[in-house]
């Protein structure tokens, strides 16, 4: 044998390329050939949920959830296991007690197509030939309730996910000036969702900085009219404004000059914090158009980041025409080596997602924030607080307090006082909902000492109407609804409808603890309706009020309990909030639907709260 045989026969095997198709109808295909399909459809059941599942799973817990009803359940486990096995072709993938799929572990290079939808870049994603369509679609298994209710749970967030990938797709194209590719992908998304007000304003907006004004005047006629005819409201004023101002055009003629431009930033972030809003998105974007002609690119950057920020966080919304400009920043910077823009102005793309309840793209965003941040411990502290509200509002509560600890400590390192009351704020949540009051209490009035020490009185009704809650779920009921009222004509005068849900949320708990059941139910649709109506709203608060809304009808048996339950089921499903769609189970068991409670059990079993499961084991 020669030398350069021998070379060859001593290089290891490459990994055969299989690749697995969940979204759709399902396949395997292993290098260039498609793989027979498995024995049972079962298999498929079995593979979607180790595919997705967060941790091992024990035999006897996939036994009861897919074979229940066989003569011998783990038998018939174990057969559908070594169908597996053939189905991806390697008999230690799947192996063990508990049972995982081990996809690093693998001889396999295994490549799902629901893993590049979660973690991967959107270019990937969007190429994805099921993008859109459900978790095995037109599989219905019906082999116990708590496996359906997880399916169903599947199917609708990651159809979410979808939209919120061509989303991102389209936004990074239009920043990169691909107007068709943004176009396309705003149509998909209309596709998937043609009440999706971000997905109507993302078209709009491509069809006007296409240059073609008049196809998105007619976008907007089409958009309102669907919107009036088919759930009888008005679209918000983003799909309008969409048409008219693209980033970063202002109203009025730009003076010209750096000088000039710089002085425009300067001004508008100025009115940004006095509270002059209009005034200084006026500036900003004068401040944006100055620059680009004048071609400084680093003035460019900041400019386009102030805006992006102040649409975002100061005008309620607006978070899609300021993710437009916040992507622009970050194309500039990325040419640039602005390495401290693409962090802020990922960190805040980052929170924009967090609102929308897209968690796996937040990670994405925040992940891509903190390897540029380099040791700036109050971005990192930033960066840190609101990957803990993500954490936290996908009920991963551990590490959430954990995150959120980091976060704090970083914050005083650095003298950081808004990150460090925001994170305390987080904190104090994760702990107010896992029941231990004691912890909560001490972070808020930190929280709440931080915030009234630095006048940020946009934030004050949010720490304020958590900390009334511990009050009033503590006896201290007349003092909570004195924090309550309080929270909410604030948040009323700041013009945020989100901090309207929270604080009007807990008056109507306050009512109720009075005894006044009409007004407590009138007070809780009231919060509802004003946190959910517009189209960036943070999604969790409005699960938290339905939640609320929803705990009452049950025991009241109100009319109209089963309709925000499933409400709620839906909304907790498509944007992650595991712990939501839990509860809303358990309301259906309060309501004496069959099987509930078992579902809620198993939806229930991977979240570490001891008060969720408390209140899953006194349900009947």
């Amino acid at each position: 044998m020669s030398l350069a045989e021998m070379s060859l026969t001593e290089q290891p095997e490459a990994a055969m390329d299989v690749r697995v198709t969940l979204l759709g109808q399902p396949s395997v295909q292993r290098g260039t050939e498609r793989v027979a399909p498995p024995k049972g459809k079962k298999v498929w059941a079995l593979l979607a949920y180790l595919a997705l599942t967060d941790r091992p799973v024990s035999r006897q817990r996939l036994a009861a959830l897919l074979f229940d009803e066989a003569d011998d359940p783990m038998a018939a486990l174990r057969w559908n296991l070594a169908e597996l096995r053939r189905l991806l072709g390697d008999t230690d993938l799947v192996r063990g007690d508990p049972i995982e799929l081990r996809r690093d572990d693998s001889d396999l290079d295994l490549v799902l197509d629901v893993d590049v939808l979660v973690h991967g870049p959107w270019k990937d994603a969007i190429a994805l030939d099921g993008l859109g369509l459900d978790l095995l679609e037109g599989m219905d298994f019906s082999v116990s309730a708590a496996f359906d209710a997880w399916l169903l749970t599947a199917r609708r967030h990651f159809r979410a996910l979808a939209g919120s990938m061509l989303e991102e797709a389209g936004l990074a194209m239009l920043a990169d000036g691909q107007y068709t590719g943004a176009i396309d992908a705003a149509v998909r998304m209309v596709e998937l969702d043609p009440f999706d007000e971000n997905a109507q304003t993302l078209l709009v907006r491509s069809l006007a900085a296409s240059g073609d004004r008049a196809a998105a005047q007619q976008q907007v006629r089409v958009c309102t009219e669907l919107f009036r005819r088919e759930l009888g409201i008005e679209p918000s004023p983003a799909v309008r404004l969409a048409a008219e101002i693209a980033p970063g055009s202002p109203t009025v003629a730009p003076i010209g000059g750096a000088a000039a431009a710089r002085a425009q930033l300067e001004a508008g972030n100025a009115a940004i914090a006095a509270g002059a809003v209009e005034a200084g998105l006026q500036c900003l974007r004068r401040a944006v158009t100055e620059a680009e002609a004048i071609d400084d690119e680093d003035l460019h950057a900041r400019a386009l980041l102030s805006l992006g920020s102040a649409l975002v966080h100061a005008v309620r919304g607006r978070d899609l025409e300021g993710a437009a400009a916040l992507h622009s920043a970050i194309g500039i910077a990325q040419r640039t080596d602005a390495r401290r823009i693409v962090a802020t102005a990922s960190r805040e793309l980052g929170f924009v997602e967090v609102l929308a309840g897209h968690h796996e793209r937040a990670e994405h965003w925040l992940a891509r924030a903190e390897e540029t941040a380099g040791n700036d411990d109050a971005e990192r502290a930033s960066i840190n607080g609101i990957r803990g509200m993500a954490l936290s509002d996908s009920a991963r509560y551990p590490e959430a307090i954990a995150m959120l600890t980091t976060s704090i400590d970083l914050a005083r390192r650095a003298g950081a006082t808004r990150p460090e009351a925001w994170s305390l704020s987080i904190l104090g949540r994760a702990h107010l909902l896992r029941g231990e009051h004691d912890e909560a209490d001490k972070s808020l009035h930190e929280s709440l000492e931080l915030v009234r020490g630095d006048n940020w009185t946009a934030f004050l009704p949010w720490p304020e109407a958590l900390a009334a809650e511990i009050d009033m779920l503590d006896g201290r009921v007349d003092r909570a609804a004195e924090a309550f009222d309080h929270a909410f004509a604030l948040a009323c005068q700041v013009g945020d409808p989100c901090w309207q849900g929270m604080a009007g949320r807990g008056a109507g708990l306050v009512e109720l603890a009075r005894a006044d059941a009409s007004q407590g139910i009138e007070r809780l649709e009231d919060a509802r309706l004003r946190c959910s109506q517009l189209p960036d709203s943070y999604q969790w608060v409005i699960a938290y009020v339905l939640d609320a809304l929803c705990a009452t009808a049950v025991r009241d048996r109100h009319p109209a309990a089963n309709t925000w339950i499933t409400q709620l089921e839906r909304l907790a499903a498509t944007t992650g909030l595991r712990e939501f769609v839990a509860r809303a189970y358990v309301h259906r068991a309060g309501l004496g639907e069959r099987d509930a409670i078992e579902a809620a059990r198993v939806l229930a079993e991977d979240i570490d709260n001891p008060r969720l499961h408390e209140l899953v084991a006194v349900t009947r």
